[in-house]
């Protein structure tokens, strides 16, 4: 059996591919449960993010398994196989070990160094091991993967190369200034409860705004986030005041909001351009500035403009939803960070006037000219050391049964010897009886201790996986024998990590 992986990442594909694909929990486990249907695949683990989805198995064909993956992936995100093919890359054994390593140390993310997909990682591995989909190769892949990328942040300066996701919108949405200056004294709207929307929630509590509402499909998720924020010890600040509200708060919520996260797992749009405008309106007529102008609707008078390639949305000032000019754009109102995938908040709102939104598609064209720090080189270094260790461990793992499958024959044919002894001489005693087994075995093992220690030795090399096939036909070892003793192993690496868990 083999490593393969088969995705699509932001590397690959367009934000609006990426957007279509993007797969909830639920669908995740009917993915993974649908790969293991497959012939090909004995193990599947799935990484989805924001910015990527991957399929990795355990397969015994390449060109059946990149075939049914490919398959598999198409069918769940709902885009026809010949559409999504351009955007998927395929690796394979240290290839796809290398690529996950590279994954978990943030050489591949969006924002170099972000260490946020760490506990991606670990969701993926916790998902597999939920749901049995994961076994020994899997778990041992990701379990590494994990440590390699604790190494990397501790070993060198990766973090200083980028911040995590939120942190990099964050200041992309300051546009230049320092986010605990531009954020102190603000009101600030999280949506979602979950770990991005929590962090972003810590984040700007540490940054000092003075008001921040949690909304949540689960309210008591949006209170215990809220609580946290403000408790002895939590992140906020002196005097921060958090509160939870329900979803359907959140249009009055974001009228009075100047920075507002989004990031949910809603499949539709969660703050519209309607929304935003309506927003916008009751914001400006209690404002002085919108004293001035007729009824204080901002739909007429503060968004200008227009797209006359979207009939959509209409052409010239005419449009009540028309679109404000980039060259005459005021200073922002409400700032929208939305870090969804797929996107919570229309992306039309980039158009309009006295709104800065950042998504993950201008987040993408941000980070492409961020500049590289040293320690990504050690990085790499770290991750290519690291895969010739797994690769050597696996192929030294592989052949762990085949030796104990000969070991086992040996102390087989020592009770049958010592039995048929028995029968010749009825007359041995007990001492006598165990001393000449004990010499038996003591001949058998030392015989046997320099070729498994050898061929433990040459199997860890690359190319080693046919010194098994090699020690099964010298020693005319049965393969059921052989395949028993995996089946046991793998039993016993599921007990431990069901017992690691508990």
């Amino acid at each position: 059996m083999s490593l393969l992986v088969v995705g699509l990442s932001h590397r690959s594909a367009p934000v609006s591919v990426l957007e279509r694909a993007a797969l909830a929990a639920d669908a995740r486990a009917k993915l993974l449960h649908d790969t293991l249907a497959t012939e090909p695949a004995a193990e599947a683990a799935v990484l989805a993010t924001c910015n990527r989805i991957e399929l990795y198995a355990d397969v015994d064909k390449f060109h059946a398994g990149v075939a049914e993956l490919s398959t598999l992936l198409a069918r769940h995100t709902g885009i026809g196989l010949e559409e999504l093919t351009p955007y998927l890359y395929v690796h394979y054994e240290d290839r796809a070990v290398h690529h996950l390593f590279s994954v978990a140390c943030g050489l591949d993310s969006m924002v170099v160094g972000e260490g946020q997909i760490l506990g991606q990682i670990k969701d993926a591995l916790a998902l597999g091991q939920e749901l049995h989909t994961a076994g020994r190769l899997l778990n041992d892949l990701f379990q590494q993967a994990l440590r390699v990328g604790k190494r990397a942040h501790s070993e060198t300066g990766i973090d200083k190369a980028g911040q995590s996701l939120v942190t990099f919108g964050l200041e992309q949405l300051a546009d230049g200034a320092p986010v605990q200056e531009w954020a102190r004294g603000k009101r600030a709207l999280i949506i979602g409860a979950g770990s991005m929307s929590s962090l972003a929630a810590a984040t700007l509590a540490r940054a000092g705004v003075a008001e921040l509402a949690v909304a949540n499909r689960t309210l008591e998720r949006a209170r215990r986030l809220a609580l946290a924020l403000t408790e002895p010890g939590g992140p906020g600040a002196a005097g921060l005041t958090a509160s939870a509200v329900p979803m359907a708060d959140v249009a009055a919520e974001l009228a009075q909001a100047d920075i507002v996260v989004s990031c949910t797992g809603a499949t539709g749009l969660v703050l519209t351009v309607e929304s935003v405008l309506s927003a916008l309106t009751e914001r400006l007529a209690a404002t002085a500035e919108a004293q001035a102008l007729p009824g204080g609707d901002v739909r007429a008078e503060y968004v200008r403009g227009g797209d006359d390639t979207d009939p959509e949305r209409g052409q010239g000032d005419d449009c009540p939803l028309g679109l404000a000019d980039d060259a005459r754009r005021s200073a922002p109102l409400l700032h929208l960070l939305d870090l969804a995938m797929p996107r919570d908040v229309d992306a039309a709102a980039h158009r309009v006037e006295y709104v800065r939104l950042v998504d993950i598609e201008s987040l993408a064209e941000a980070s492409a000219d961020a500049p590289m720090a040293a320690d990504v080189d050690r990085v790499r270094a770290i991750v290519a050391d690291e895969v010739e260790a797994f690769g050597a461990a696996q192929r030294a793992a592989h052949i762990t049964p085949t030796v104990v499958a000969l070991r086992t024959m040996a102390a087989d044919l020592v009770a049958s010897e010592i039995t048929r002894l028995d029968g010749r001489l009825p007359d041995l005693d007990d001492k006598e009886r165990a001393e000449i087994t004990q010499t038996v075995r003591r001949v058998v093992d030392k015989l046997l201790h320099a070729p498994t220690v050898r061929v433990k030795q040459l199997a860890a090399t690359p190319g080693g996986a046919g010194y098994a096939d090699a020690l099964r036909e010298l020693f005319d070892l049965d393969p059921q024998a052989v395949a028993a003793v995996s089946r046991a192993d793998t039993r016993s690496d599921r007990q431990n990590t069901a017992r690691e868990r508990a």
